[in-house]
């Protein structure tokens, strides 16, 4: 992976907590990143309640409208367990941001 990808992968993961500020879904982009968003309850230790996975390429792919939410979940390349792990309302990231 390059250097290139690794830091896009984090400036998008500080992006996604910025438009959905909180603490209840963890995002993780290994072995780029991870970061927590999305209001709701707090999670404080051992693994959260809500989490997001996948590969660089897709989350990339993701922020930027290349791949939809429904269809990465479907083949596998995104991973959510949890209720509020569906983050397809927050992407792409430049459509989360116009509704601001």
């Amino acid at each position: 992976m390059t250097t290139d990808v690794t830091t896009a992968v984090r400036f998008t993961l500080e992006e996604i907590a910025d438009v959905a500020p909180g603490r209840s879904v963890e995002v993780r982009v290994p072995p780029s990143g991870a970061v927590q968003c999305v209001e709701g309850p707090r999670h404080t230790r051992g693994t959260p309640p809500n989490v997001v996975e996948t590969d660089p390429q897709t989350w990339l792919g993701l922020v930027t409208g290349a791949v939809a939410w429904a269809d990465a979940v479907a083949d596998g390349r995104v991973r959510a367990s949890g209720e509020r792990a569906d983050l397809s309302g927050l992407l792409p990231l430049q459509a989360a941001r116009s509704r601001d």
